[in-house]
């Protein structure tokens, strides 16, 4: 299967230019104290819509109206990033959208959505569901991650954390169905090899590592996890060919250490950020990623949507 290439990533990087976030990249001096590393954040949770999925998103529409011109309108599906990302991507091209949500997704991600002015349909069956209204109203389904197009997107983070810090001896990367993972090893590894690119899930929501062991790309329990943001209900075939090619590692956090993390995590940075953000920092924590003393080591915030409903009871 083809890989991203760098190619790709350029092209994404022009379509994105003024329409998306260029996020900074923090140092995170306390955090780096407690584990003797150099440690740094990227804050994707300050990106338009608060995560990642804008960028994969609105590539996706950019490349695919410049081959075929652009859809009648978008269907997506998603318990809440991508769906917010493709209803913010719809809004800004005047397109009528609409996306499949599971009934237990974040209210407040549902409510995003709505106000964004797309169409919100709850269903379990996400993928048939989404497909079938793409046929029926001849619109176009972007898909959240498993797609080419999507994974160059978010692959600019990658290009953007090499160029605004020095070179990182590794990069912690939430992973869900692995679209991000799968950008950011592909810009990093073209530019510096010997970075090691680790990805992070939670032990209940762990479709890429699963895929990994097994060969099979759909677990046989639904994922379930407090990083709801991670809970992919399957690996996609071309982030699991990246993932193989081109990731050091895939670990799994016991659900236990998320919250903790995530609370130092809000609290060492000053950003509101989701529990997803966090699994990486439970990564080091637990000791599952190798490091040196002294590393520089930079960890993916991959968004901020955090329901305020929740704020109490997961702090």
């Amino acid at each position: 299967m083809r890989l991203v290439t760098g190619d790709d990533i350029t092209a994404a990087e022009k379509r994105l230019d003024g329409r998306v976030v260029r996020t900074p990249l923090l140092a995170a001096p306390s955090l780096g104290a407690e584990l003797g590393l150099r440690i740094s954040v990227k804050a994707e949770n300050l990106q338009h819509t608060g995560s990642f999925k804008a960028r994969g998103a609105m590539n996706a529409l950019l490349a695919r109206a410049e081959r075929e011109g652009m859809p009648a309108g978008l269907v997506a599906f998603s318990a809440g990033n991508h769906a917010i990302a493709v209803a913010f991507v719809g809004r800004a091209f005047g397109l009528p959208t609409v996306v499949c949500m599971p009934p237990g997704a974040v209210p407040s991600k549902v409510d995003t959505v709505r106000r964004l002015g797309a169409e919100v349909v709850l269903t379990h069956d996400l993928l048939d569901t989404a497909q079938g209204l793409a046929a029926e109203r001849g619109y176009h389904l972007l898909p959240p991650f498993d797609d080419p197009d999507v994974i160059a997107g978010q692959a600019t983070i990658g290009r953007e954390l090499l160029a605004d810090g020095p070179v990182p001896a590794l990069v912690l990367v939430p992973v869900g169905g692995g679209g991000l993972i799968s950008g950011i090893a592909a810009a990093v590894k073209e530019a510096s090899p010997a970075t090691r690119i680790v990805g992070v899930e939670p032990d209940g929501a762990n479709a890429m590592s699963y895929a990994l062991r097994t060969g099979t790309p759909t677990p046989p329990v639904r994922p379930a996890s407090v990083a709801d943001g991670l809970a992919a209900p399957f690996a996609g075939r071309h982030t699991l060919a990246h993932v193989r090619a081109l990731v050091d590692d895939v670990v799994e956090v016991p659900e236990e250490s998320i919250l903790p993390a995530w609370s130092d995590l809000v609290d060492a940075t000053k950003l509101l950020v989701e529990p997803a953000a966090a699994v990486t920092l439970a990564a080091l924590r637990a000791g599952l990623v190798t490091v040196a003393p002294d590393d520089r080591v930079v960890l993916v915030l991959s968004g901020g949507n955090v329901d305020r409903s929740r704020l109490a009871a997961l702090g």
